[in-house]
């Protein structure tokens, strides 16, 4: 596998920090050699209920949610993005192909699932927060120091996770509307979901 991806010594020197923009960096660089592994691992089932570039996406997003100086650690950063590629191609069959657990009217995007229950709660109240009038939103306390800080972000933040969360759209789309990389819009993202989720983590 050593030979299958760009294993730019800064990018990986920058990972072993725990640097999300390397991470970032070197998502961008090896984004063709991941998406052919999650393509390769897909099944053809799975292929006709998500796109690799879903996976793509997952895959992303939790690595640099969860990059430390310690994890990956000793593990090669494109192994430990396969490892993790795989898990998703794992919750994305179950999510599509488990009837028992799915609510089919209720449907969620597999990246706003992949973080946990209390991400899907996050991302609800910012959908709330975004599309129903303050006055009637701000009565919950939670709920409006969550809307004080969406009011709190940088434009182009608020942009993005508008675009994300109330529009469904990809980073790829998202980054060609804020002018911005790939990459930058994915750690943007994600620096701003983990913002918000401590801010409501203080109750």
């Amino acid at each position: 596998m050593a030979n299958e991806y760009e294993d730019d010594p800064e990018l990986l020197k920058g990972i072993s920090d725990g640097n999300v923009d390397a991470l970032a960096g070197f998502l961008d660089v090896n984004r063709r050699q991941l998406m052919a592994f999650i393509s390769r691992r897909l099944g053809d089932a799975l292929r006709t209920k998500v796109e690799v570039e879903d996976i793509f996406q997952d895959v992303s997003t939790e690595a640099i949610r969860t990059l430390t100086p310690e994890w990956p650690g000793e593990r090669e950063p494109f192994s430990w993005l396969c490892h993790i590629s795989e898990r998703k191609i794992v919750d994305a069959h179950r999510h599509h192909f488990d009837a028992q657990k799915r609510d089919a009217g209720k449907e969620r995007a597999l990246d706003a699932r992949s973080s946990g229950g209390g991400e899907i709660g996050l991302v609800n109240m910012l959908v709330k927060s975004m599309t129903t009038p303050s006055a009637a939103f701000s009565r919950n306390a939670r709920e409006g120091r969550l809307q004080a800080a969406i009011a709190e972000l940088k434009d182009d933040q608020r942009e993005a996770i508008r675009l994300k969360y109330i529009e469904n759209k990809p980073s790829k789309e998202i980054a060609e509307a804020l002018g911005k990389s790939d990459a930058a819009v994915r750690v943007m993202l994600t620096r701003t979901m983990k913002q918000l989720h401590e801010l409501l983590g203080e109750d």
